[in-house]
């Protein structure tokens, strides 16, 4: 008997379903969809004006904090690999977006559980270069059931908070107009 296509994640499928959603919501996109430039380096500009840098994984620790002299090792048992981070250079805080995608009852329920353990290893892990720390969910709308909703609030009630489906532009705090990206020159 040819074997049936898993459509619903989990085992082998896992990391594909969930990759294809990590693709699917790129902050990249969405802040250049709103007008700022993304520099090769993965900077990020308003008009003239350098607000941030993005950064994913292993990247964080490579092109962030290691130019600023920060050793992970110092401050984390195990690094923590975020799936988007962007660093707002305007008021000093770095957003952990973590993006977690299920189209069944699995591992992620419990994953979803870590966020006050993770946000405190990244405070851990900024408080000597002085940058604030906003760890935040996109979820897919799976995770709209009702059985979701105790997490759903112990999220919001550790300092944590998500969103489904979209990257909130305007809770990473880049107060911005597009008129603000006059002559497209950086």
């Amino acid at each position: 008997m040819p074997r049936k296509k898993n459509t619903v994640g989990g085992g082998n499928q896992t990391n594909i379903n969930g990759l294809g959603f990590e693709q699917e919501t790129t902050l990249a996109d969405a802040l250049m969809e709103a007008g700022f430039l993304l520099t090769p380096t993965n900077m990020i500009y308003l008009g003239k004006e350098n607000i941030g840098k993005l950064t994913q994984k292993n990247h964080l620790y490579k092109d962030f904090l290691e130019p600023l002299g920060v050793d992970w090792k110092d401050y984390l048992s195990k690094r923590l690999l975020p799936d988007d981070c962007f660093v707002n250079y305007r008021d000093k805080t770095v957003y952990i977006i973590e993006k977690k995608f299920q189209s069944s009852a699995g591992s992620v329920d419990e994953k979803l559980q870590t966020c006050d353990f993770k946000r405190k290893q990244y405070k851990k892990l900024f408080a000597s270069i002085n940058y604030n720390i906003q760890y935040i969910y996109l979820l897919c709308d799976w995770f709209k059931k009702p059985e979701y909703r105790d997490v759903l609030q112990y999220i919001k009630d550790v300092g944590c908070d998500y969103y489904f489906n979209e990257i909130p532009l305007s809770k990473l705090n880049i107060n911005y107009q597009v008129s603000d990206n006059i002559d497209g020159e950086y």
